[in-house]
């Protein structure tokens, strides 16, 4: 896949526009949909997509939560088989084009020749403009507009369409990993390195590896206690994760994410870590004694050996 961003982009394409925060399965058949279309007229594909947050460039103080950070994104889209991707600096002067000189910039810059539009994407400085703007504004600029196909996906028994608002909800409010997996087509992902904790987990006979995500901006799902995959370096471990303040051990509000590798016994400070989330086992609990704490453990400990056998299993 090739990366253009301040260059003109030379070969006429047909393209699709958003952030694409996760790359999951809705957007995945969208782009799908680019592909069939690039090939039908002898062009190339790409998307068009931006590696800042639109409102983290309007709304200086916002923080988002996202499933992606740019690299792990441009990597995902990079497994598409798409021709190119068309990195769009979102700045003001951008934000405040009308919807037909924003086209222009696609068709003029990027020689966008058609453009697939999702049902619900809106473009321009005000946003009050749909798609039969869309197709008219392309005529006049020598581009072809095209409605994106429906998408829907039948794992979300009450019907609720997957959408990257979706996925976060699952993951932050509800800690539903598998769910989330669904949507995305892959099991949800965190990396980072490994950090200084407390040394509490060595007392209890579980030393664990304290991570600080890469992004501050990266969502981190529920507090709770969770089977994953670890990473190590390009060697994989099974892994019992915990996520939340630690209320046992009274610490405040201070949130962190601590896993500990099954057997493994290497020193990983300062080192990467990626964990792949399998199942969340159970809530975050205060227990009334450290003894209390540490028959959980052990019992928390077989529950995820045997959640991770039965997930190989089924791969």
């Amino acid at each position: 896949m090739r990366l253009d961003s301040i260059c003109t982009h030379n070969s006429p394409c047909v393209a699709t526009i958003g952030f694409f925060d996760g790359v999951h399965r809705g957007h995945r058949f969208l782009i799908e949909q680019v592909r069939r279309e690039a090939a039908a007229r002898g062009m190339d594909s790409a998307v068009v997509t931006f590696p800042v947050h639109p409102r983290k460039v309007l709304q200086p103080g916002f923080c988002p939560r996202l499933l992606t950070t740019r690299e792990e994104k441009l990597a995902l889209l990079g497994g598409l088989d798409i021709d190119s991707c068309i990195l769009l600096d979102f700045t003001p002067h951008l934000a405040s084009l009308s919807a037909k000189d924003f086209m222009e910039v696609l068709r003029h810059r990027y020689n966008i020749r058609a453009l697939v539009v999702g049902y619900d994407h809106r473009f321009g400085h005000n946003r009050s403009e749909g798609f039969d703007d869309y197709v008219r504004y392309g005529r006049e600029l020598g581009m072809e507009v095209l409605p994106a196909e429906a998408y829907s996906m039948p794992a979300l028994a009450d019907g609720r369409p997957v959408s990257s608002s979706l996925i976060r909800h699952l993951l932050q409010e509800e800690g539903d990993v598998a769910t989330a997996a669904e949507c995305l087509g892959y099991r949800y992902f965190i990396g980072g390195t490994v950090a200084a904790g407390r040394g509490i987990g060595h007392t209890l006979g579980y030393p664990t590896a304290n991570l600080l995500p890469g992004s501050p901006d990266k969502l981190v799902p529920a507090n709770g206690v969770y089977a994953v995959q670890v990473d190590v370096e390009g060697r994989c471990y099974g892994g019992m994760l915990n996520i939340g303040t630690r209320p046992t051990l009274a610490n405040g509000d201070d949130r962190s994410i601590e896993v500990y590798i099954f057997d493994f016994n290497e020193d990983v400070y300062h080192r990467p870590l990626r964990l792949t989330f399998v199942r969340r086992m159970r809530g975050e609990h205060k227990f009334a004694s450290l003894d209390g704490l540490k028959q959980q453990l052990a019992a928390d400990e077989e529950a995820v050996r045997r959640a991770l056998q039965q997930a190989e299993a089924v791969q």
